[in-house]
């Protein structure tokens, strides 16, 4: 049988005397018995208080033993689980240890090399561009320089070649070809901060050259948002403006030069944007 053992200090009230013992319950209240004998009522509260200390104390400690019960049953459980699971744990893990490598293997043994590629062979294309070489920079010019339509194919899912989509497709809408360089500019995707509004501005200018002066506007304005500066924005809002004064929304063109005028102070559009806003103001009242 286990005895719960204290440390306790007692006193006898009768002759003062002090007791310092470490014993079981049974021994300390033989104790109690010869030194307060003669105080009764004392000497029951006195072994009902030590009494219910040894219960409390028995009470934390079966407390403790459940809570490490409770942890040991959940350490078992872990343990079990991952035993049993250890198999479809390191199927999971080899997976993704052969996606990661094959992805890592992609870009440096293949994507990357093949994109360097790409990037020697536009380059001069790039120059002819500039010059407004069109033909040339679209078809090569049979000897070192294959055209922007054939890099887009042989190097096809690089940036490069998303890169020659956008330089062809401009070249076509400069050659008058609009079909194609609608087609090509609108599956540009994107990325460059100077490309990219630029790219929707050109779409823009398809439509217009194509008489679609309603459809051309959302993309100049689409165009400022994305370049968001003092330089590309004012330039495409000009546009916009422009082409609603050219269906004859007087309101909305008047409306977008003042906006170029408060949000793009500094820009040459904004010193000439009075002379349109005067121009639309005169065209709507003679309507």
């Amino acid at each position: 049988m286990h005895i719960t053992t204290v440390d306790f200090v007692c006193f006898d009230h009768k002759f003062g005397k002090k007791i310092n013992v470490e014993q079981n319950f049974y021994e300390k209240t033989t104790l109690y018995i010869l030194f307060i004998s003669q105080k009764p009522l004392l000497l029951h509260l006195e072994i009902l208080y030590v009494t219910i200390f040894i219960n409390n104390m028995s009470g934390k400690e079966t407390k403790a033993e459940k809570n490490l019960e409770n942890i040991q049953e959940a350490l078992n459980t872990s343990e079990h689980f991952l035993e049993k699971n250890q198999r479809s744990f390191l199927i999971g893990l080899l997976a993704v240890v052969i996606l990661v490598g094959a992805g890592l293997a992609y870009h440096y043994l293949y994507s990357a090399p093949r994109n360097e590629k790409a990037q020697i062979a536009i380059f001069k294309g790039e120059r002819y561009f500039q010059n407004g070489q069109d033909e040339i920079a679209l078809n090569g010019n049979g000897n070192d320089f294959i055209g922007f339509e054939a890099i887009m194919q042989q190097f096809r899912g690089t940036r490069t070649a998303d890169l020659a989509r956008a330089y062809a497709g401009i070249s076509h809408s400069r050659l008058g070809n609009n079909e194609r360089a609608l087609e090509l500019l609108k599956k540009f995707r994107g990325g460059d901060l100077l490309i990219t509004p630029a790219v929707a501005g050109a779409v823009g200018d398809v439509y217009m050259n194509m008489g679609e002066t309603a459809k051309a506007i959302p993309h100049f304005l689409d165009a400022a948002r994305k370049a968001n500066d003092d330089m590309l924005s004012p330039i495409f809002l000009k546009k916009a403006g422009l082409a609603y004064v050219n269906i004859n929304d007087f309101d909305k063109a008047i409306e977008v030069f003042e906006r170029i005028k408060r949000d793009h102070i500094n820009s040459p559009e904004a010193q000439e944007a009075d002379k349109f806003i005067q121009q639309a103001q005169i065209q709507r009242t003679a309507r």
